[in-house]
């Protein structure tokens, strides 16, 4: 069996693992306390956490390609005030939707440009940008909050076919980029360049190119999270969700991308994404101080580097 094959099998035991462990948390929780499975209930996991899940398929695809981005909870905090001010400060609302995807393609493009030209490591790279961005953004606002958002705004809030939309744009992203990394070119050459960039070099990918690609269309991904996560409420908040990167970075790892490069898919990161808000939920109706869900993501991502590592071994 090749080593290709045994990591994708792999990453798609990981997948039904996630599925099997959301069903049989579902139905425990829900048997000791019915309310768990409630309409409002259910809507605020899948819904209050869609844009954690759509920030994870542009982590999983930096992660894939070999790198790591820290400050994509900052870039998520100053989008949503961009988008927040353009549309307080008249910008027809379509401007401010789509504002935040252009500007996060475009820091991340000069992120990547760092990484593959300059030779940043990118944990030192995006650790750089994580600390002008979150200085910048408390400087620019002053940690006030916006509101007076006009009506028509809130795309969080809309709903189509009685589904909220954030859950259509977790589904249909979720399907786009793994259509992306499974069948296109790019897709490929993310996974040789994230396995073995010397290997990647020699059959002609370009693994400049390539990087600075992937952390272009991570960047703009962080902008329909941005999006997401300022039209939820009435007010955007100025400051940079806390540990917001880190639930990310997690969720992707947990979902079976490597956090060595080379291997995984978003479905995975997805279905942690959804694992880690039914964890969170189900503290609360179990009793148990909700302080504990930064243990368990601890726990399952130690846990699952542990099994990857185990895995390449036994592959190499």
């Amino acid at each position: 069996m090749s080593r290709r094959l045994t990591h994708t099998l792999g990453s798609l035991g990981q997948e039904i693992l996630l599925v099997v462990v959301i069903l049989a948390l579902f139905a425990f929780v829900g048997v000791y306390n019915p309310r768990f499975l409630s309409e409002n209930n259910l809507t605020s996991i899948f819904v209050g956490n869609a844009y954690i899940a759509v920030a994870a398929i542009g982590m999983s695809l930096v992660i894939i390609s070999g790198n790591i981005d820290v400050s994509i909870g900052a870039l998520i905090g100053v989008l949503a005030v961009i988008s927040g001010l353009l549309v307080t400060n008249g910008y027809p609302i379509w401007v401010a939707w789509l504002a935040p995807l252009v500007v996060g393609a475009a820091i991340n493009a000069v992120v990547g440009c760092l990484i593959a030209y300059a030779r940043v490591p990118s944990i030192i790279a995006t650790l750089a940008m994580l600390s002008i961005l979150s200085g910048g953004l408390i400087t620019f606002t002053g940690g006030q909050w916006i509101s007076g958002l006009p009506a028509g705004y809130q795309l969080a809030q809309f709903r189509l076919f009685n589904v909220p939309s954030p859950v259509w744009f977790m589904i249909g992203m979720t399907i786009l980029a793994g259509f992306l990394m499974r069948y296109t070119t790019f897709g490929r050459s993310v996974y040789a360049v994230g396995s073995n960039p010397e290997a990647a070099r020699a059959t002609g990918i370009s693994y400049k190119a390539t990087v600075v690609k992937v952390f272009a269309i991570h960047g703009a991904i962080g902008g329909v999270a941005a999006v997401l996560f300022a039209t939820q409420l009435q007010v955007i908040q100025s400051t940079v969700p806390v540990g917001l990167e880190l639930v990310i970075i997690t969720a992707s790892v947990v979902g079976g991308v490597s956090i060595l490069g080379g291997v995984g898919t978003v479905f995975g990161s997805t279905l942690a994404a959804i694992l880690f808000a039914a964890i969170g939920s189900s503290l609360i109706f179990l009793n148990v101080s909700a302080y504990w869900l930064r243990a368990v993501q601890g726990i399952l991502i130690l846990a699952t580097v542990l099994a990857d590592m185990a895995r390449r071994r036994r592959t190499g």
